[in-house]
This record gives structure tokens, sequence and C-alpha cells, in this order.
């Protein structure tokens, strides 16, 4: 397989494996987990991956990591993947696949937000009208979700943006460590960071015994999280950067939250209607046009 090709393959199943994340998370609810025991679970068997991951691309780096990267990385790991990560959980219980993965789709918008805010500019038209489009459409879906009443659709709604709030930050503060040490030794340590985190989490609220007390479905959609819609999603993204570009495995990204209202809709059984779908053209096309302006790159 050329090059080419095989980043586009590498990009799409990136995006497919990201996709599946909240439909996991939403089956293993249904055996009654809660979300500190199901997020210590998937960073339980995601944490050998990532320290093979990491020793791999430590093998591999001219330079060790420094101290003061270390520093970072912690920073990283707890608010980036843990914090992300935990809030999104919490807010899974109460509003739809779809929504949720359209939600956490809008971090680039709050990158361009705090870079207006931080250079103390207006954001241009084009912009303006792109945020407007993007968070329309997630307008458009919360109110399918209010109309089917499926629980504390604001709670739920405030607890993902909260997430994607967390990852915008990791985002923002990522960029000189990833110069330093390469994505791929930084997504591994600050992964495994926050899967210690989350174990330290579980371990002052659970008893100990309650982790592996689990019916065996959740330890399987657990496990299929950790490397389906985790680590390799994680590698795969990487690849696709590297042989294609930033640019153009955002292009393929973007089909995520169309991947999940499918998928939601096949698995779960949520309900996929024309406000959905709109919503979801909506978001994606504005977060797209975001994501083209040269000032997301400078934020």
């Amino acid at each position: 397989m050329r090059p080419r090709s095989l980043g586009l393959a590498c990009a799409l199943l990136g995006a497919v494996g990201f996709s599946f994340k909240a439909v996991f998370v939403k089956a293993a609810y249904r055996y009654g987990v809660d979300p500190e025991t199901l997020l210590a679970l998937r960073m339980l068997y995601s944490l050998p991956l990532f320290l093979l991951m990491g020793y791999v691309a430590a093998r591999s780096a001219a330079l060790p990591i420094a101290v003061e990267d270390w520093r970072a990385l912690l920073v990283l790991g707890v608010l980036g993947y843990y914090g992300s990560s935990y809030l999104d959980f919490l807010g899974l219980q109460h509003i739809s696949a779809a929504l949720e993965r359209l939600i956490l789709f809008t971090y680039p918008t709050i990158v361009v937000l705090y870079g207006a805010w931080r250079e103390r500019r207006a954001p241009s038209r084009t912009t303006i009208t792109a945020l407007v489009l993007c968070y329309a459409g997630v307008a458009l879906v919360v109110t399918h979700d209010l109309q089917a009443n499926r629980g504390h659709v604001a709670l739920g709604g405030a607890l993902v943006f909260a997430s994607a709030v967390c990852y915008a930050t990791y985002l923002l503060r990522a960029g000189p460590v990833l110069a330093r040490i390469g994505s791929m030794r930084t997504a591994a340590w600050a992964t495994v960071i926050a899967s210690v985190c989350s174990l330290i989490q579980f371990a002052a609220l659970r008893p100990a015994s309650l982790l592996l007390a689990q019916p065996w479905p959740v330890h399987a959609l657990s496990a299929a999280m950790a490397v389906f819609s985790t680590v390799l999603p994680i590698w795969l993204v990487s690849e696709a950067i590297r042989r294609l570009g930033a640019g153009p495995t955002a292009m393929i990204g973007s089909l995520g939250p169309p991947i999940t209202m499918l998928m939601a809709w096949l698995l779960l059984g949520e309900a996929l209607g024309v406000l959905q779908l709109v919503g979801a053209a909506l978001v994606v096309f504005g977060v797209r046009a975001v994501a083209s302006t040269p000032k997301l790159e400078r934020a």
C-alpha cells in the first residue's frame, strides 16, 4: 500500500475508533456500572499498552524527557486526559452518544475563542459565522433530546462541554511539549498519568474488589474501549498526521460525529431524526470552517 493510501486508512480507522467510545460507554451503563468504575477499568486495560507505547517511543527518541517536560506531562495528563475523560463519562449518563460526540467536536471553536481573547481581538466575520452555525447545530440536537425526554440533558451537555474545554486547554498547553519530545511520547506518558489518576480516584471512592466484580460484559466493553477507542486511535491518528499532515487528518476526523450517530442508532437504538442530521451537518461544517482559519494554528 502506498504511503498516502496508508495514511488515509489510518486517519479513517482512527476516526471510527474514537467515534465508538461513547457507544461503548452507553452500552456499559446498561449493566449498572458507575462512571468512576468504568473509567478505572478503561484506564486499567489501557495502561499496559500505553506503557509499551512509551517504551517503544523512548527507544527511538534522540533525547530523554527533561524534568520540566515531566512537570508539563503531569499537568497535561491530569487536565487533558483524566479530567476530560471523567467529565465526559459523567455527562454520558444524561445525554445520547450522538449529542456527546457533537459537543466534544466543538473543541476547535474553544481554541479559536481563547486565541481571540488572549490576543484582545475580535474574531473575523467568517469565524463568527462558522461559530454560529456550529453552536446552532448543537442546539438543534439538544432540542431533539429535550423533546425525547432524555433525562437531565442540560446537566449532561454542560459536563461534556466542560470536557471539551479541558481537551481544548490540553491542546493549547501541549504545543511546546509536543515540539520537544514528540507526539507519541506525549500521548503515551500523559495517558499513563491519567490512568494512575483514575485508579487512585477509584481506590479512594470504592472498595478495590468492586473493580473486578463487575459483570463480564462490562469488562469486555472496557477492554474493547481501551484497545479500539483509546490506544489504537491515538496511534493511528499520529501515523496519519505523519503521512498526510494535520490538515487532511483533521478533515477525515470530521467524519466522527456522523459515524457516532449512525452507530448509536444501529447498536444502541438511539433515535435518528431530521433535527439530529441537520444539527450534525451544521456542527461539522462550522468546525471545519473554524479549523481552517490560520488563527487556530497560532492560538
